[in-house]
């Protein structure tokens, strides 16, 4: 088989195209042939040696992908051959990713794809959708599904991005009023098209007054994308006893805050890391997340606010510089 792979840690140019045995599915593994690669931040960022140096002496790299299973390890009864299916989470904790023609994951890595959902989608999951609904219930709300979040008011920095559109999504499945925040017209174009009910340019005039002009009373939850920058403005919108679900830093590595002000408001902060929450939330991050795709929930492409850039297995490099640059959308990577 194909397969992209790195043996030090550095720039796109340390990936290369070499050939692999197809490797056999252990106990409580499946073998899937990849159709799709999608390529996340946490990818560059593992390869160029900022989350982590090597410790094997080659890599795949990629978490999420979507394909078909082929095989089956001994004690596997969850899954039968053929079954289409989107992972989550595959290189973490082995070696090999999903940059490469086939792989072997833990079979409760590989979840089914609902009828009608394309490669594209279940290869852009993962990462984004799981983070995303991990953020969505650091507060009160344990799971998303319909009318789980009616009455609240959700505030998602960044809408246009890969997790902030999962979250304006998932969250609007579940019945919250959606805000987001953008920083740009092409921007708020994507938000729209993925549900946000309001959309607030945060270039154009007083952010915090505008969301509080839409929700007097305060959001109830902030996915937060940018906590540095955006901490001033969020303890200003939010209600009393909120939530504010930080899942990177963008715009600044140090959050410093007025702590009698903020005591006042008896917020939570909770700092997300996917590859470092319960395995309780990981099953119920996968089985909402194939719940909401089954119900047209979660979408891709011009119909979800999501472009799709499409590269070939050869151009993984190119795809790792896309993402790292700051694409918008979502970058997947095409294996058949």
């Amino acid at each position: 088989m194909r397969a992209v792979v790195y043996s030090e840690n550095g720039p796109s140019s340390t990936l290369r195209l070499t050939e692999r045995p197809v490797p056999k599915p252990g106990p409580g593994e499946v073998l899937v042939r990849l159709v799709r690669a999608g390529v996340n931040p946490t990818d560059w960022k593992l390869r160029a040696g900022l989350s982590g140096t090597l410790s094997d002496p080659e890599v795949t790299p990629g978490q999420d992908g979507a394909g078909v299973v082929e095989a089956i390890g001994e004690g596997v009864s969850t899954h039968v051959v053929g079954q289409p299916v989107w992972l989550f989470m595959t290189q973490h904790g082995q070696a090999w990713g999903t940059a490469a023609e086939y792989v072997t994951v833990p079979a409760r890595k590989a979840v089914e794809l609902p009828a009608d959902a394309s490669f594209d989608l279940g290869a852009a999951l993962g990462v984004p959708a799981m983070t995303a609904h991990r953020a969505l219930t650091s507060g009160t709300v344990e799971r998303v599904a319909p009318e789980s979040f009616s009455g609240l008011t959700i505030l998602v920095h960044g809408g246009a991005g890969a997790v902030g559109n999962a979250a304006i999504q998932l969250a609007v499945w579940a019945g919250a009023r959606v805000i987001t925040t953008v920083s740009s017209p092409e921007k708020a174009a994507l938000a729209k098209a993925a549900g946000a009910h309001h959309i607030v340019n945060y270039r154009e005039g007083d952010a915090a007054a505008a969301i509080q002009e839409i929700a007097p009373d305060g959001v109830d939850q902030i996915v937060e994308v940018a906590p540095a920058v955006n901490n001033d403005l969020d303890r200003t919108v939010i209600a009393k006893r909120g939530t504010i679900a930080i899942y990177a830093n963008n715009g600044g590595d140090e959050l410093t805050m007025p702590l009698r002000a903020t005591f006042s408001l008896n917020l939570r902060y909770q700092f997300i890391q996917l590859y470092g929450i319960e395995e309780t939330q990981i099953r119920a991050a996968a089985e909402d997340v194939t719940a909401a795709v089954t119900a047209g929930a979660l979408r891709v492409g011009p119909e979800g606010g999501v472009p799709l850039h499409h590269y070939r297995l050869e151009e993984t490099a190119a795809a790792h510089d896309a993402v790292e640059a700051g694409a918008v959308g979502k970058v997947l990577i095409d294996l058949e």
